[in-house]
């Protein structure tokens, strides 16, 4: 007799040392915005296919681009006028007559400019930052679904697309912890067939879900229709 247990994210099937489980990508990502904006470009035609390198969600950034030239051409004016204060300070350190309120006052315009200057390189550093952050680039996974369009506005947090790596498949099964140690030494079979996966990962504590039970992960290399059941049997 077989007893299927069904939830949200696998189907597993205990009768001994059998187990059913749906093989998953190794890895999914949900890729939410770091930055607030306006959705200028979302590449619909990427959905349901492998990314090369390939845009798939940009938000505009026309005017960070604008704030980011008029701040490197601010710094170099800093940098100008902190020559010029610098040269001045350096000739009237060598007057002995000039007081020295007058030596302070011009030393500080002189720290007063390094500290715009400061300001400003992390001004430019985080524009850059702001401007890459609106250009979503993937470089080769599985693009499973764009949850934007464009014109519109997301905020920082608003999920954009998501995606799944599917390099590696992964299965999930839930086995009693009394059988824990049973199954650590034995060969894995994938539907009937001796296969040469070892155990991923045993997590030692039961979720709420399978108090009696303990999560196993097994990693499959070279894995091909993804989300299919596949049955796990340890022998």
């Amino acid at each position: 007799m077989k007893i299927f247990l069904l939830s949200v994210i696998m189907i597993t099937s205990i009768f001994a040392n059998e187990y059913y489980a749906k093989l998953e990508p190794i890895e999914s990502y949900q890729v939410k915005a770091a930055v607030a904006g306006k959705v200028i470009f979302s590449n619909s035609q990427i959905e349901g296919l492998k990314a090369n390198n390939t845009t798939i969600v940009e938000l505009d950034s026309s005017v960070d681009r604008v704030e980011l030239e008029q701040s490197k051409n601010k710094l170099k004016f800093i940098d100008e006028m902190l020559k010029i204060e610098q040269n001045n300070y350096d000739r009237l350190n060598q007057v002995s007559s000039k007081s020295a309120f007058e030596k302070d006052t011009q030393k500080l315009k002189v720290i007063n400019l390094e500290s715009s200057k400061a300001d400003m390189l992390i001004k430019i550093e985080n524009l850059k930052d702001t401007i890459s952050n609106k250009k979503l680039v993937e470089k080769s996974n599985y693009v499973f679904n764009i949850a934007v369009k464009e014109k519109d506005y997301v905020t920082p947090g608003t999920l954009l697309y998501e995606a799944k790596d599917l390099s590696k498949g992964k299965l999930e099964i839930f086995v009693p912890i009394a059988q824990i140690e049973e199954i650590k030494n034995k060969e894995i079979y994938l539907d009937g067939i001796k296969s040469d996966i070892k155990i991923s990962k045993i997590y030692d504590v039961a979720d709420s879900t399978n108090i009696s039970a303990y999560k196993v992960e097994l990693i499959v290399t070279n894995a091909q229709q993804f989300s299919r059941l596949v049955k796990i049997e340890f022998k």
